[in-house]
């Protein structure tokens, strides 16, 4: 058994008969009473967050996860196909599993957790930035520069992201798939 005192950002732990993943977590001590830990927990089945304080010092069940490299091969009935990069064992994955399932295209490279109890995937996350070309955009307004303005694209994976008025179809741009921000164009 662990304490508040092991919890870190990625941990995964059993929490009302539910895994969740630590997202952020913050020790206080207050001047007044007992300290407690802050934290925000992500539920691996359902994904909602959760913010939940515990009392310093509280017990926590860790749950042992290993992080794999896998490969998307394709999306059918039963969920995403991915292939491990080492064993080249095949896994299939229900979308709800997948952080921002519409920015990965087939290919991509992935990182799965999984249970080593139950060798059951739990999280599927993309990497940080991903390439994606630009499908569909509409022309940008001449002398519309106030302000930054953005408008809406579609990429090759049916995503509309919002991005500069400069960029333009058959382009490459870098995302951040974590917020789906537009980063930079892709040199050729």
């Amino acid at each position: 058994m662990a304490t508040t005192a092991d919890l870190r950002n990625g941990l995964v732990i059993n929490f009302n008969h539910d895994l969740f993943q630590v997202i952020e977590f913050q020790h206080v001590k207050p001047g007044k009473g007992n300290a407690f830990v802050r934290t925000k927990l992500k539920s691996l089945t359902s994904g909602k967050v959760l913010d939940n304080t515990f009392s310093s010092g509280a017990g926590i069940i860790p749950v042992r996860v290993e992080r794999h490299k896998f490969q998307f091969l394709y999306k059918d009935e039963m969920g995403f196909n991915f292939m491990n990069a080492e064993t080249f064992d095949q896994v299939s994955i229900d979308e709800k599993l997948i952080t921002n399932a519409d920015l990965m295209k087939e290919g991509q490279e992935v990182e799965i957790l999984i249970n080593t109890e139950t060798d059951a995937a739990l999280l599927c996350e993309l990497p940080p930035f991903v390439e994606l070309l630009v499908t569909y955009s509409e022309p940008g307004l001449k002398g519309d520069t106030a302000n930054s303005p953005k408008k809406a694209i579609e990429v090759e994976t049916g995503a509309r992201i919002m991005v500069p008025l400069f960029i333009e179809e058959g382009q490459k741009i870098k995302v951040d798939t974590r917020t789906y921000d537009y980063v930079e164009r892709v040199k050729a």
